[in-house]
Protein backbone atom coordinates (compact mmCIF):
# COMPACT_ATOMS: atom_id res chain seq x y z
CA UNK A 1 0.00 0.00 0.00
CA UNK A 2 1.37 3.35 -0.97
CA UNK A 3 0.41 6.85 -0.11
CA UNK A 4 -1.46 7.21 -3.36
CA UNK A 5 -3.82 4.31 -2.68
CA UNK A 6 -4.28 4.80 1.10
CA UNK A 7 -7.79 4.13 2.44
CA UNK A 8 -10.13 7.08 2.65
CA UNK A 9 -10.53 8.89 5.94
CA UNK A 10 -13.64 7.59 7.71
CA UNK A 11 -14.92 10.33 9.96
CA UNK A 12 -17.52 8.12 11.73
CA UNK A 13 -14.93 5.48 12.58
CA UNK A 14 -12.50 8.04 13.99
CA UNK A 15 -15.26 9.71 16.04
CA UNK A 16 -16.25 6.32 17.50
CA UNK A 17 -12.61 5.55 18.31
CA UNK A 18 -12.19 8.95 20.03
CA UNK A 19 -15.40 8.45 22.06
CA UNK A 20 -14.18 4.99 23.13
CA UNK A 21 -10.87 6.43 24.38
CA UNK A 22 -12.62 9.24 26.23
CA UNK A 23 -15.07 6.75 27.78
CA UNK A 24 -12.20 4.52 28.95
CA UNK A 25 -10.39 7.46 30.56
CA UNK A 26 -13.58 8.65 32.28
CA UNK A 27 -14.28 5.09 33.55
CA UNK A 28 -10.76 4.77 35.01
CA UNK A 29 -11.07 8.16 36.71
CA UNK A 30 -14.48 7.29 38.20
CA UNK A 31 -13.22 3.92 39.49
CA UNK A 32 -10.15 5.59 41.02
CA UNK A 33 -12.30 8.23 42.74
CA UNK A 34 -14.67 5.53 44.08
CA UNK A 35 -11.76 3.46 45.41
CA UNK A 36 -10.05 6.41 47.08
CA UNK A 37 -13.29 7.78 48.54
CA UNK A 38 -13.94 4.51 50.38
CA UNK A 39 -10.41 4.54 51.76
CA UNK A 40 -10.48 8.23 52.71
CA UNK A 41 -13.82 7.87 54.50
CA UNK A 42 -12.50 4.96 56.57
CA UNK A 43 -14.52 2.14 54.99
CA UNK A 44 -11.73 0.40 53.06
CA UNK A 45 -10.77 0.45 49.40
CA UNK A 46 -13.93 0.20 47.27
CA UNK A 47 -15.95 0.24 50.54
CA UNK A 48 -15.00 -3.43 51.12
CA UNK A 49 -15.39 -3.19 54.91
CA UNK A 50 -19.08 -2.22 54.85
CA UNK A 51 -20.35 -5.81 55.48
CA UNK A 52 -18.29 -5.99 58.70
CA UNK A 53 -19.50 -2.54 59.75
CA UNK A 54 -23.08 -3.61 59.07
CA UNK A 55 -22.63 -6.72 61.24
CA UNK A 56 -21.27 -4.65 64.14
CA UNK A 57 -24.15 -2.20 63.63
CA UNK A 58 -26.64 -5.08 63.90
CA UNK A 59 -24.95 -6.25 67.11
CA UNK A 60 -25.10 -2.80 68.66
CA UNK A 61 -28.71 -2.31 67.54
CA UNK A 62 -29.71 -5.58 69.24
CA UNK A 63 -27.87 -4.56 72.42
CA UNK A 64 -29.50 -1.13 72.38
CA UNK A 65 -32.90 -2.84 72.04
CA UNK A 66 -31.90 -5.04 75.00
CA UNK A 67 -32.28 -8.19 72.87
CA UNK A 68 -29.17 -9.77 74.38
CA UNK A 69 -29.99 -13.25 73.11
CA UNK A 70 -30.05 -12.05 69.50
CA UNK A 71 -26.93 -9.93 70.06
CA UNK A 72 -25.12 -12.96 71.50
CA UNK A 73 -26.02 -14.94 68.37
CA UNK A 74 -24.63 -12.14 66.19
CA UNK A 75 -21.50 -11.93 68.36
CA UNK A 76 -20.75 -15.63 67.78
CA UNK A 77 -22.24 -15.77 64.27
CA UNK A 78 -24.56 -18.52 65.46
CA UNK A 79 -28.27 -17.63 65.50
CA UNK A 80 -29.07 -21.09 66.93
CA UNK A 81 -26.63 -20.84 69.80
CA UNK A 82 -29.36 -21.91 72.30
CA UNK A 83 -29.17 -25.47 70.88
CA UNK A 84 -25.58 -25.84 72.14
CA UNK A 85 -24.76 -23.30 74.89
CA UNK A 86 -21.86 -25.48 76.14
CA UNK A 87 -19.90 -24.41 73.06
CA UNK A 88 -19.69 -20.86 74.44
CA UNK A 89 -19.00 -21.57 78.12
CA UNK A 90 -15.84 -19.39 78.08
CA UNK A 91 -17.99 -16.28 77.54
CA UNK A 92 -21.58 -17.21 78.48
CA UNK A 93 -24.68 -15.14 77.79
CA UNK A 94 -24.85 -14.02 81.43
CA UNK A 95 -21.39 -12.46 81.24
CA UNK A 96 -22.17 -10.95 77.81
CA UNK A 97 -25.37 -9.41 79.21
CA UNK A 98 -23.50 -8.01 82.22
CA UNK A 99 -20.85 -6.48 79.95
CA UNK A 100 -23.43 -4.68 77.86
CA UNK A 101 -26.06 -3.82 80.48
CA UNK A 102 -24.24 -2.73 83.63
CA UNK A 103 -21.44 -0.31 84.34
CA UNK A 104 -18.59 -1.22 82.01
CA UNK A 105 -15.68 0.32 80.14
CA UNK A 106 -18.13 2.16 77.89
CA UNK A 107 -20.09 3.69 80.76
CA UNK A 108 -23.15 1.51 81.23
CA UNK A 109 -25.87 0.26 78.93
CA UNK A 110 -25.79 1.32 75.32
CA UNK A 111 -28.39 4.00 74.66
CA UNK A 112 -26.95 5.22 71.36
CA UNK A 113 -24.22 4.14 68.99
CA UNK A 114 -22.57 5.11 65.73
CA UNK A 115 -20.35 2.88 63.60
CA UNK A 116 -17.55 5.25 62.59
CA UNK A 117 -15.00 3.47 60.42
CA UNK A 118 -13.06 0.27 59.90
CA UNK A 119 -9.65 -1.04 58.91
CA UNK A 120 -8.53 -4.43 57.69
CA UNK A 121 -5.78 -6.41 59.35
CA UNK A 122 -4.35 -9.83 58.56
CA UNK A 123 -7.20 -11.81 60.17
CA UNK A 124 -10.29 -9.63 59.87
CA UNK A 125 -11.78 -6.16 60.04
CA UNK A 126 -11.43 -3.86 63.05
CA UNK A 127 -14.50 -1.63 63.45
CA UNK A 128 -14.49 1.57 65.48
CA UNK A 129 -17.76 2.76 67.02
CA UNK A 130 -18.88 5.52 69.34
CA UNK A 131 -21.11 4.43 72.21
CA UNK A 132 -23.44 6.76 74.12
CA UNK A 133 -22.19 9.81 72.25
CA UNK A 134 -18.60 9.96 73.47
CA UNK A 135 -17.15 6.57 74.42
CA UNK A 136 -15.16 4.64 71.80
CA UNK A 137 -15.73 0.90 71.40
CA UNK A 138 -13.52 -1.11 69.05
CA UNK A 139 -14.70 -4.55 67.91
CA UNK A 140 -13.18 -6.97 65.43
CA UNK A 141 -14.92 -9.30 63.00
CA UNK A 142 -12.88 -12.40 62.22
CA UNK A 143 -12.56 -13.23 58.55
CA UNK A 144 -12.34 -17.00 59.18
CA UNK A 145 -15.65 -17.54 61.00
CA UNK A 146 -17.38 -14.10 61.01
CA UNK A 147 -17.47 -13.92 64.79
CA UNK A 148 -17.08 -10.63 66.61
CA UNK A 149 -14.65 -10.08 69.44
CA UNK A 150 -13.49 -7.18 71.58
CA UNK A 151 -10.37 -5.56 70.18
CA UNK A 152 -7.39 -4.58 72.30
CA UNK A 153 -8.58 -2.58 75.32
CA UNK A 154 -7.72 1.10 75.12
CA UNK A 155 -7.07 1.04 71.36
CA UNK A 156 -9.11 3.66 69.53
CA UNK A 157 -9.40 3.35 65.77
CA UNK A 158 -8.44 6.52 63.86
CA UNK A 159 -10.83 7.26 61.00
CA UNK A 160 -9.98 8.67 57.58
CA UNK A 161 -6.55 9.48 56.28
Amino acid sequence: MTLLNAPEFNEKKEAARRKLWIGCVVAVVVIAIFAFTGFAMGHGWFFMNLPAEHKVGNLLAAVQAKDYSKAYGIFYNDPGWQQHPDKYKDYPLKRFTEDFSTESDWKGPITSYHVDCSKRDSTGVVVGSTINGTTPLTLKTQRSDSTISFYLPGVVLKCGL
